[in-house]
């Protein structure tokens, strides 16, 4: 069970308030260093062992920046991901670029910082031949369809659009070959937040042994294989977090049963983790700001599903702490919610909570992946100002809350004056 305890007390929260309005997302800086050299000491058994950041999860350059401190690459799908990757100081094959129905001036960025390219589709070979030209090393993502189950938040691999098909691969690689690259990268990505470490092996282990036979057949090596990410965090407090001791003692022995023991050229393996890097290490602090009684009590806070879509999204539990009232009894049930026009605007349903009040402040857990990244801009919201919570206690502030300005900035507001 993961006891879901907070890096700050009340009174922080109430001084950081006076100059930082609620809502915000804040991260605890030691707690992600701390996760980070966990996963490089658990996975140093494992050959040539990296951790690509997924920068989808956090977008933000001061925390890729950081995790670049701790030896970590930056896995990137877009323009913008490549260019936040650059400003934190990732370069060259420490980015992995792997997007999907991709623009070719996104190669041209790619291959500009050095990136390895790993392609989604055996006709993006083509695509980004004319755009760059090859380079050295390719790697394409292998959708091994029912050879996997998916899970709940991706689905199923044989209806998922990412991805070549086994006998593309054969293909493929024969392509890059002849046209004489001399570089290989294998990669999937078929999980999302998922807690079972026996599905991570099993991944593994499909990869491995399709490295085995494409290395056979077409005659190539492989420089890596990329095992994606998914790790899962325990969102819920009754949930055990994923033992990367675990992950990696299982990844060892499936390449060592399968990779050594076919006698290939050794690839380096690659994660691509976000969630659980930064997932548990960050916090929306949320102020109440009305409490409304009709056929179910409502807490309405002033953050809404534009700054935490997954519990609106997916129906995903994300725990809350009413600040100052961690020891009074759970005993009023809620619906905590924001103002958005929609019903899903919703962050708990029928929660049980301490009983709160107007000005409560409240933590939602677990936003530190796919929280901030998410937001949105419906019905005018803006999305709020994210903070760093450092070792010594003080606070940096690394996002500034939009602005009204900032929602208006993409308007021609000066053409309007002469539209009829």
């Amino acid at each position: 069970m993961v006891s879901k305890e907070l890096p700050f007390t009340k009174t922080q929260i109430e001084e950081i308030v006076k100059t930082h309005p609620t809502p915000f997302h804040i991260y605890d800086e030691k707690a992600i260093c701390d996760n980070a050299e966990d996963m490089k000491r658990a996975f140093s058994i494992v050959t040539g062992f990296k951790e690509f950041f997924a920068v989808k999860a956090l977008p933000n350059p001061y925390i890729l920046k950081i995790l670049k401190e701790h030896g970590f690459g930056a896995d990137c799908s877009s323009l913008p991901e490549l260019l936040l990757a650059e400003k934190a100081g990732i370069t060259g094959e420490n980015i992995m670029f792997s997007s999907n129905d991709t623009p070719a001036k996104e190669f041209v960025k790619a291959r500009e910082l050095g990136a390895i390219i790993n392609l989604d589709d055996i006709s993006h070979i083509d695509v980004l031949e004319k755009a760059t030209g090859l380079p050295d090393i390719v790697c394409f993502r292998y959708n091994p369809g029912p050879l996997k189950g998916g899970n709940e938040i991706i689905g199923k691999p044989e209806e998922s659009k990412y991805g070549f098909t086994r006998e593309q691969l054969f293909e493929g690689y024969e392509i890059l070959k002849k046209k004489g690259v001399k570089r290989f990268g294998l990669h999937t990505m078929v999980a999302s937040n998922e807690l079972n470490v026996d599905y991570f092996v099993e991944t593994a282990r499909i990869l491995f042994e399709a490295a085995v036979e494409i290395s056979q057949k077409v005659g190539i090596d492989f420089e890596f294989i990329n095992l994606g990410g998914g790790i899962g965090i325990p969102y819920r407090p009754e949930q055990e977090r994923v033992s990367f001791d675990a992950v990696a003692a299982g990844v060892k022995k499936a390449y060592e049963d399968t990779i050594v023991k076919a006698g290939l050229h050794l690839p380096n393996v690659y994660f691509e983790c976000g969630r659980v890097i930064t997932g548990p290490y960050g916090y929306l602090v949320t102020k109440v700001r009305h409490l409304k009684h009709i056929y179910k009590d409502y807490a309405g806070t002033d953050a809404c599903m534009a700054n935490l879509m997954r519990p609106g999204m997916y129906g995903a539990y994300h725990h809350i702490t009413v600040l100052g009232k961690e020891k009074m009894p759970s005993d009023h049930k809620y619906d905590v919610a924001g103002s958005l026009c929609e019903n899903n605007d919703k962050f708990a349903i029928d929660r049980l909570l301490p009983k709160i009040e107007r000005g409560d402040l409240l933590v939602i857990h677990d936003t530190g992946a796919h929280g901030y990244a998410m937001g949105f801009n419906y019905n005018g919201k803006l999305r709020s100002a994210e903070l760093l919570l450092r070792d010594n206690g003080s606070v940096l502030k690394i996002r500034r809350a939009e602005t009204v300005d900032d929602y208006f900035a993409t308007l021609d507001l000066d053409g309007l004056k002469s539209f009829k």
